[in-house]
């Protein structure tokens, strides 16, 4: 996993748009980067509305937000629609970044374990450097969490 203090490999992934969307095109604005499981699944979609109820602060502070998961363009589409998110939805079909950033771990349920996409947030600085990491994320309060470590 990514730690504060690493700097992050550009990455150019597709956004729910149908659009190539690149880290290195935030160049002097913060980014939360979150990663999680799955479009219109309980948790996840806790997560990216408590990131949609808090995005006005999150922009004040400065930074943008893009989620990421493996699930297709058409997806994160519905899924965007759906709950009117404001921000990017990246598709990583092929787990580079997700990889890259130390998310895609070791996950047991029900006494099975397997690989899979650890819920995770990263706070990119201005320069491409990782200025916070939260490693396991509560899905309900985490905009408001987010916006707590944006303002220092």
């Amino acid at each position: 996993m990514l730690k504060v203090g690493d700097k992050v490999k550009d990455f150019t992934l597709t956004g729910d748009d149908g659009n190539e969307v690149s880290l290195s095109s935030f160049r002097g604005k913060k980014v939360v980067i979150y990663f999680y499981p799955k479009d219109n699944t309980p948790g996840c979609t806790k997560e990216a509305c408590s990131f949609r109820d808090a995005y006005d602060d999150i922009l004040e502070n400065g930074a943008v937000v893009l989620g990421i998961s493996k699930d297709s363009v058409k997806s994160h589409q519905k899924f965007k629609g759906a709950f009117k998110l404001p921000f990017y939805l990246l598709s990583d079909p092929d787990n580079k970044v997700i990889e890259d950033f130390g998310a895609w771990q070791e996950k047991s349920m029900y006494g099975k374990t397997y690989m899979g996409i650890v819920r995770s947030t990263y706070i990119i600085d201005e320069k491409g450097f990782v200025s916070k990491v939260f490693p396991k994320v509560s899905p309900d309060e985490h905009g408001k969490e987010i916006v707590s470590a944006l303002k220092g």
